[in-house]
């Protein structure tokens, strides 16, 4: 195999590997948030909290993959 295609296992698999632990966050925080008696309002700031983190790394994703397609990155 060609070293591009081990960075090309490498993105896929740091992408998968961020994918699987912030779905175990996520089910960590629904059983904290459950067992806790959280109001409905921290309820949604926690959720709300987590989202932005999800989106702060899809968003990273979509801009790095528009700057190599542009040749910047």
């Amino acid at each position: 195999m060609l070293y591009e295609h081990f960075e090309l296992l490498e993105k896929i698999g740091l992408d998968l590997l961020f994918a699987a632990i912030f779905f175990f966050i996520g089910m960590a925080i629904k059983d904290v948030l459950n067992e806790g008696n959280v109001p409905p309002f921290g309820r949604r700031i926690v959720w709300l909290v987590l989202f932005l983190g999800c989106a702060g790394f899809i968003t990273k994703g979509v801009i790095q993959l528009f700057w190599e397609g542009a040749g910047i990155g």
